[in-house]
């Protein structure tokens, strides 16, 4: 674990604390896990606007007549049919079709691709990514001159669209270059929260007047990581290092809707082989009986108290007033009736299993 010393800051890490953030180590970065309180940040992303510090992200850009064909062997997406201004999530993942990490593309052109990767993993990413494209075509790492500032919530279109106008007509998964505060940058409709929201991609040393110029409106609020968390999880959303990782596959992590087999890429046949052969776990969702909430690592339990799974993520939902979480379990378990337990063989929680996302009222398409 890195020490205070060593951690990257983001542009925003005074601003953080003039704020009375409680800062913590997150993927090697120093950031801020909450403000005024975690709840309080919660509720402000679910009712009105929250701002996030998300600078710590990786982006790269890869350019050149063949960026497409490469790009295409790395990535679980399908990238051929994306248009101009959209973008997609995806997966690269190793030789044994683990997931190196997720990620978003965007096409910025043609021949020209714009890629966000989570903090931890952006160095390895980068070098997987330029190896895999040398030759081929360009590759730029250029997340230290890259700020990221996420807007989500209800009102995130109103705050934002008095800034920027045009940003009105982004629709879910779009995205273009504007002018905001008189810099030109990129602006997605695309967040983490499963509200309406725009993640902003600025000149890092412009992000401090724009962190500051958009608190400014009586309807936002600063949010830190663990308001995020909850709002991901209530949604269902993976986290690299919980749900996903290089030891494990996008069929283990329920993500195999994201994996185009109608095309080749890196860890193909490793994944057709094990779809053949039937799968060893699956994802589950639950809720449990009360407001006790599971955590990564906590043991689940079928019916009978046998042990058949280990959670992935969990918190207490503020919005279905108990705890939730994912876990992965055999494909064998009996889990037909819906009842489990999570916990310890001592301390065992009755949950019963659901359907994700667990919140269903976002505005996230709004």
């Amino acid at each position: 674990m890195n020490s205070p010393d060593t951690l990257k800051q983001t542009p925003l890490y005074q601003d953080h604390l003039n704020l009375k953030a409680k800062m913590v180590s997150f993927g090697g970065w120093s950031m801020p896990v909450q403000y005024t309180g975690i709840l309080d940040e919660y509720w402000q992303c679910r009712k009105e606007a929250a701002l996030f510090d998300i600078c710590h992200m990786g982006e790269f850009i890869v350019e050149g007549d063949l960026a497409l064909s490469s790009l295409q062997k790395l990535f679980t997406a399908n990238l051929d049919n994306l248009a101009v201004h959209r973008s997609r999530y995806g997966l690269m993942l190793n030789l044994k079709g683990g997931v190196i990490d997720d990620l978003i593309i965007f096409r910025l052109a043609e021949k020209k691709f714009f890629i966000v990767v989570n903090a931890a993993n952006s160095d390895k990413d980068f070098s997987h990514l330029e190896q895999a494209v040398k030759g081929k075509a360009l590759c730029e790492n250029i997340s230290g001159k890259t700020g990221k500032l996420d807007l989500q919530g209800p009102c995130a279109r109103e705050v934002l669209s008095k800034l920027c106008p045009d940003i009105a007509k982004l629709k879910y998964f779009q995205f273009d270059t504007f002018s905001l505060l008189g810099e030109e940058c990129l602006i997605s409709r695309t967040g983490y929260t499963g509200e309406l929201g725009y993640e902003i991609f600025y000149p890092w040393s412009k992000t401090k007047m724009l962190w500051q110029k958009i608190l400014e409106n009586d309807k936002v609020k600063p949010a830190g990581l663990g308001a995020r968390d909850i709002l991901r999880i209530e949604m269902a959303y993976s986290l690299y290092g919980h749900e996903i990782s290089e030891d494990v596959s996008p069929l283990d992590a329920g993500l195999e809707s994201f994996v185009n087999f109608d095309k080749d890429f890196i860890g193909k046949d490793v994944l057709l082989k094990r779809k053949e052969k039937g799968l060893v776990q699956r994802m589950i969702y639950f809720v449990s009986a009360d407001r006790r909430s599971p955590r990564q690592s906590h043991k689940l339990f079928s019916w009978d108290k046998r042990e058949i799974g280990e959670v992935t993520s969990g918190t207490f939902s503020p919005a279905l007033e108990k705890g939730i979480g994912m876990g992965r379990v055999l494909s064998s378990a009996d889990v037909a009736s819906g009842a489990i337990f999570f916990g310890s063989s001592q301390n065992a929680v009755a949950a019963q299993l659901c359907s994700k996302p667990f919140y269903q009222e976002g505005t996230l398409k709004n």
